[in-house]
């Protein structure tokens, strides 16, 4: 019998999870109440330190007000790894301003300080790095940097709920960091994301609280003031509770994926297929993705067909991402040229994502390899 298809990724619900969204139908309440509170209160306590979390019906809305709470507009400029995902770009420009493209590291497809360094001009107000896969950005040297500069960090931490740096859990230091909850992401609320920003920056929780729901300030008596032309981000009581029993099993989820991540590394370090594989990391790495280089021009074919003989074995793979400059919204934008951003270039020409989720096996890891040298080797 045909082993069943293995996709690249897949999220994992418990019984109990199921019966809670039951019970949250059942209730009556099921738009943004009780739920959605409860959750907030569970990643500020998951998280620690002075931090306060906002929920948000997805991470792109989130990015988007993180940076118009900083009064980013037109005029002004934003650094962007130019290997991520649209979102990240895209927010800058519905806020009217610029995203500066800068390149990566090969292997941890993480901006760097020095390419951020000399992509600055009077006219940066933020940076945005992508802890890509789950591998934090190099922080510390980032934010003295931007202090020093007087340029505020956001960081787009879609995937990276659950990472640490230095010990530290992403999103429990620093200025805005956004995560994402879509469905393939390490937890999922289905659909959804967060902020989370400190204390001591009472006017962008304010900001935040006004952004993501319609611009009103309630008044204690139930009629409300508008205060300002903000769009709808709110996230529903039945979604919050999908996170809450996500959050429960989110670190045994990330240590199934740095598992399975290791058992990738120990299958592929030797492999004779020349495959570029991710930077390897330490225990804070959250293994969102496991992604590989392949060289298909040497090989011969090209991506879409290594993915069609990966399917005709029954596995599913993905491609994350494309480099954003040489896409259609964007180059005209940069005057991008071929080989400007090289790394970038080459990860989004090279880049497969293989299946990584808790519910897969140490068996499935040995089967997604074998697949790989059959789709390497045959003609398909």
């Amino acid at each position: 019998m045909a082993e069943p298809f293995l996709p690249f990724t897949r999220p994992t619900f418990d019984e109990a999870t199921l019966a809670g969204v039951v019970d949250t139908f059942r209730s009556g309440w099921v738009t943004s109440g009780p739920r959605v509170v409860e959750l907030e209160s569970a990643l500020e306590h998951y998280l620690g330190g002075d931090r306060r979390v906002l929920l948000f019906g997805h991470a792109t809305g989130a990015l988007e007000e993180a940076l118009r709470v900083l009064g980013v507009g037109p005029g002004d400029e934003v650094i962007v790894p130019a290997m991520t995902f649209a979102a990240s770009a895209n927010v800058v420009l519905r806020v009217g301003a610029t995203p500066v493209f800068v390149d990566v590291d090969l292997d941890t497809r993480n901006l760097t300080l020095q390419a951020v360094d000399a992509a600055r001009t009077e006219h940066t107000r933020v940076v945005m790095p992508v802890h890509f896969a789950g591998w934090p950005v190099d922080l510390d040297p980032l934010y003295a940097w931007g202090q020093r500069q007087g340029v505020h960090i956001v960081e787009d931490a879609a995937h990276a709920i659950g990472a640490r740096y230095r010990g530290r859990p992403i999103g429990s230091f620093g200025d805005l960091v956004c995560f994402s909850f879509h469905a393939n992401k390490n937890m999922t609320t289905i659909e959804g994301g967060a902020v989370s920003l400190p204390l001591d920056h009472p006017e962008w929780i304010d900001g935040l609280e006004r952004l993501r729901f319609h611009g009103l300030r309630k008044n204690t008596d139930g009629s409300y003031e508008v205060e300002r032309a903000a769009g709808k981000h709110n996230l529903s009581d039945v979604a919050a509770r999908v996170g809450l029993g996500q959050l429960s099993h989110l670190d045994d989820f990330n240590r199934t994926r740095r598992r399975l991540a290791e058992r990738y590394f120990e299958r592929l370090e030797s492999n004779p297929w020349d495959l570029g594989l991710p930077a390897r990391g330490d225990a804070g790495h959250a293994w969102h993705m496991f992604t590989v280089r392949i060289p298909f021009e040497k090989l011969g074919f090209d991506r879409t067909e290594f993915q069609a003989r990966m399917r005709a074995q029954g596995i599913g793979v993905g491609m994350h991402y494309p480099a954003l400059p040489p896409l259609a919204l964007y180059h005209e934008r940069c005057a991008w040229q071929p080989g400007q951003f090289p790394n970038a270039e080459r990860i989004g020409r090279e880049t497969v994502t293989l299946p990584l989720f808790p519910a897969m096996q140490i068996a499935d890891v040995d089967r997604v390899v074998e697949a790989i040298g059959q789709a390497l080797v045959n003609p398909g």
